[in-house]
């Protein structure tokens, strides 16, 4: 019994560190934060977190998974639902978008934080952007599958797409973008989808 107690309290217990540790990362900046700081606020020893985390750059690491893993699921839940690719397609690409601006490029601190993790913790990028490149290419392969896009290479089509759609996906970009002239999420949107059906009219 008590083996089980303890498996139910320590993942409860790494999620209770994430939690803390995005709040502080929010409130004083992922620089400005210190393990010493999460510790207190959860009423432990730091020496305790460390049991858990091995550094701060781990609790990052951890931190910056979470958030990434919030849009993974709200894209897979889009790609797996029964419909027309299309407008499906439309609210995915809405959907990154939104999400990412609300939780990187409102908050400047935690815009810090998406700094560092390009930085020192960049697998966990490139891990997250091949998902969403994989999860975006599962619905054009779908519209391909029910004639509804004219595509034929479609893990070229998927690139191209997830890469005109950067400057919405990218939180940096977005920041950078956000007061610079250019198109709208929903015509850059239109664009992609046209470019979808366009391409096999020209073949």
């Amino acid at each position: 019994m008590m083996t089980l107690v303890s498996e139910h309290i320590e993942p409860d217990t790494s999620e209770r560190i994430l939690v803390v540790a995005e709040r502080l990362f929010r409130q004083i900046g992922y620089q400005k934060t210190t393990v010493a700081d999460i510790a207190k606020e959860l009423r432990m020893s730091p020496a305790n977190v460390y049991r858990f985390f091995d550094s701060k750059k781990a609790i990052h690491r951890g931190v910056a998974r979470t958030l990434m893993a919030q849009v993974e699921a709200a894209a897979m839940l889009i790609a797996e639902r029964a419909g027309p690719a299309a407008p499906r397609l439309r609210e995915l690409l809405g959907t990154i978008h939104r999400m990412n601006t609300e939780r990187y490029v409102g908050d400047n601190k935690l815009h810090e934080m998406v700094a560092v993790a390009m930085e020192e913790s960049w697998d966990v990028c490139e891990a997250h952007m091949m998902l969403i490149t994989e999860t975006i290419g599962r619905v054009i392969g779908q519209g391909a599958a029910s004639g509804e896009f004219a595509v034929t290479d479609i893990p070229l089509t998927t690139k191209c797409a997830t890469t005109a759609m950067m400057r919405f996906f990218h939180p940096q970009m977005i920041a950078q973008c956000a007061t610079k002239p250019g198109p709208t999420i929903d015509e850059m949107i239109d664009f992609v989808l046209a470019g979808l059906g366009s391409r096999g009219a020209a073949g």
